[in-house]
């Protein structure tokens, strides 16, 4: 335990405090961004980043991955927002967190095993997409000085770790939001700055709970905007966590994650914050910029709170093209470049179910659609490939009069009907045998199949055995069965 701890937060502390101040800087205009497309005050967003990133730093099973407001999750809020105003987000925000709570408990996070590679190499590449379409308004319409300090930005972060000395101590995202604030300022040029996005708040944030009548009516109202924050919430975290396990090389506990982002999300709703969930890009930035344990996220939530209290007037002055040099390295840090290439090499399906993913997450800006997409293709492919390998043949019997069927493989929906034509119902014999040693049977339409074919010897005055069934296929067939219930085969037999 006590090991466990010191991994955790003593470990990297140089590297973690780096990393989370870059990571402060950059949640702030993002935080102002999605208060904007969820319709509130970027207070609100603010609020929701500082509350989220501490919280889970000591909550979260996932060390090293950064959680605050997010666009996936504002997306979701507008509605709700517009129709019934922030109090009802707030309650909204709360129940969130409480739904997630219960999925941790019912240990949802396992089904994380269910999404394929093509599947997170397809949320991968559509979120790098999506954050360089973001900064995209950025770079539009704009003086040559936001391209140049923007190109200048890029050349610092991908150069700066290559000066002795410094180059390793110092994270090169935060030097180039510092140099190229301090150009901005000197200067004095005329561009686009943190300040333009709306005003940052001066104050803490306040204990208050949501101030809707706790009625039906009002859980009616909230609870579909609630289920959809939560299961998008809990993807989105579970997919970044992923990313992250593989970056690091590390585990996390995913059913752990649940609980922290709903600890998490009701914390912010009672601090007058919205609801959010992991981010991809900052957990990169993070990642990048060395931040490896729990003291990053818990450094990027207080240094948050700091800038906003104490150092405003100069957050203001930093100039957007610093931060959009950063996420745009984020944007080419996070792509899978390995999978175009890969397009070659992997099979059919496993690239029609990655991009599949992508172009529904870039389309829709929606991961959770994305996501859903992508599982259903896989399940598809896998479902049919796998009942390509179902086969019966027939084995040799010394008896004219008799003839054995080995049944190999799995039967279910996709192979049933393979299955059934793959017996000769016509053929001059007194007894079929039917192996099914080297088969499982996995669902009502295999039994089914079954039952179709011992009903169709039956009808040609044939006996039939069946020989072999494991124990789970034999329990399937007794209980959905109906070749072995002599009332019903009887009917059948006689129609």
């Amino acid at each position: 335990m006590l090991q466990t701890w010191k991994r955790d937060w003593l470990s990297n502390i140089r590297g973690d405090l780096l990393a989370g101040l870059v990571v402060a800087l950059a949640l702030i205009p993002e935080a102002i961004a999605f208060s904007i497309i969820a319709g509130v005050d970027p207070k609100v967003g603010l609020y929701a980043s500082f509350c989220i990133a501490i919280t889970i730093a000591f909550t979260g099973g996932r060390p090293g991955m950064i959680s605050a407001a997010t666009g996936a999750m504002a997306l979701l809020m507008v509605t709700l927002v517009k129709t019934h105003g922030l109090e009802y987000l707030l309650a909204a925000t709360v129940l969130t967190g409480l739904l997630q709570i219960i999925a941790g408990y019912l240990k949802l996070g396992q089904f994380m095993r269910f999404v394929s590679r093509s599947v997170i190499t397809g949320f991968v590449n559509a979120l790098a997409i999506l954050i360089f379409l973001a900064q995209l308004p950025e770079l539009i319409q704009v003086s040559r000085y936001v391209y140049l300090l923007t190109a200048a930005g890029l050349g610092i972060i991908y150069l700066f770790p290559y000066v002795p000395g410094l180059g390793k101590l110092i994270p090169s995202p935060l030097v180039c939001i510092l140099v190229l604030t301090a150009i901005s300022i000197g200067l004095g040029l005329d561009i686009r700055t943190v300040g333009d996005l709306g005003e940052l708040p001066n104050t803490l944030p306040v204990f208050l709970w949501p101030d809707v009548p706790l009625t039906l009516e009002t859980l009616i109202i909230i609870l579909p905007y609630s289920l959809g924050l939560a299961a998008v919430g809990l993807l989105e975290s579970l997919m970044t966590a992923t990313i992250v396990d593989d970056l690091t090389d590390t585990p996390s506990d995913k059913n752990r994650e649940c609980k922290g982002q709903g600890i998490a999300n009701i914390g912010a709703g009672l601090l007058g914050g919205m609801a959010g969930c992991a981010m991809i890009g900052q957990s990169v930035i993070n990642v990048k910029s060395g931040g490896r344990g729990r003291l990053s996220c818990l450094a990027a939530g207080v240094f948050l709170l700091v800038l906003m209290l104490f150092l405003g007037n100069w957050l203001k002055q930093i100039p957007m093209a610093a931060l959009v040099a950063v996420m745009i390295m984020v944007s080419i840090g996070t792509f899978s470049w390995s999978s175009i290439y890969n397009l070659k090499k992997h099979p059919l399906s496993a690239n029609i179910v990655m991009l599949a993913t992508v172009a529904t997450v870039v389309i829709t800006h929606n991961l959770a659609i994305g996501v859903f997409v992508g599982v259903l293709l896989g399940s598809l492919f896998f479902a049919n490939k796998v009942g390509y390998f179902m086969r019966v043949d027939v084995v040799n019997h010394p008896s004219p009069a008799s003839c054995t069927y080995q049944v190999i493989g799995q039967v279910f929906f996709t192979s049933a009907d393979q299955f059934i034509t793959a017996f000769d119902f016509k053929q001059a014999v007194e007894r079929v045998t039917i192996d099914l040693s080297a088969a499982h049977f996995w669902d009502v339409t295999a039994v089914a199949a079954l039952d179709k074919v011992v009903m169709k010897f039956r009808r040609e005055g044939v006996q039939v055995d069946i020989i072999g069934m494991n124990a789970a296929s034999a329990t399937l067939v007794d209980r959905f069965g109906e070749h072995h219930k002599s009332d019903t085969t009887q009917l059948l037999t006689d129609h």
